[in-house]
């Protein structure tokens, strides 16, 4: 596992120990961030279930100016912690130790806001459908939300309807969905 391109490219990433965490293979990741090349220069980028970082380290490597990394596992915060530094990009960076919603209350109360949102949960648990629900209030206007499930994954409709998926491409058994927020006309 390494970054792909941009400032920390070729840099190895440290990966996990145990299948607990389920890392973004590059061919993936090269192809999502070449779908959306355009949104990440200067981008705040929240990270969901960001296991080794790898996700949102290689957007800070092809220039957002900042990610939050969002996880509750020891394993995966060890390596996140290990992987910004890896980087050196502690001062661009933030490693939060919480569930999704937590962090997502968090965030709100901040009122921190985020111009591309990536999401990684663990297959089959109907987790991008609710997460897509809960992250309206940390996402800006023009944010794009990039959701990894596996093909088979249970399809819940989204209750928000401030999300509308705009592209969806498959790798293997990985599916790739693209949202943004719909176009009010009027």
């Amino acid at each position: 596992m390494r970054i792909i391109s941009g400032d920390f490219r070729g840099r190895r990433l440290h990966a996990p120990g145990s299948d607990r965490i389920r890392p973004t293979i590059d061919r993936v990741r090269e192809a999502v961030f070449s779908m959306i090349a355009e949104y990440v220069p200067d981008a705040r980028v929240l990270d969901l279930f960001a296991g080794t970082g790898a996700v949102g380290l290689e957007a800070l490597s092809r220039g957002a100016r900042f990610c939050s990394f969002v996880d509750n596992g020891a394993e995966a915060l060890r390596l996140i912690r290990e992987n910004v530094a890896l980087c050196g990009a502690q001062e661009s960076a933030r490693v939060i130790n919480a569930t999704v919603a937590s962090a997502l209350r968090r965030l709100e109360a901040e009122k921190e806001l985020f111009d591309l949102v990536f999401l990684d949960p663990p297959y089959g648990k109907g987790y991008v459908e609710q997460t897509l629900d809960m992250i309206g209030p940390v996402a800006g206007e023009s944010a794009l939300v990039i959701a990894e499930s596996h093909v088979k994954d249970l399809r819940q409709p989204i209750s928000d309807l401030s999300w509308q998926k705009e592209r969806e491409r498959r790798y293997g058994d990985t599916l790739i969905s693209i949202y943004s927020r719909p176009e009010i006309s009027g």
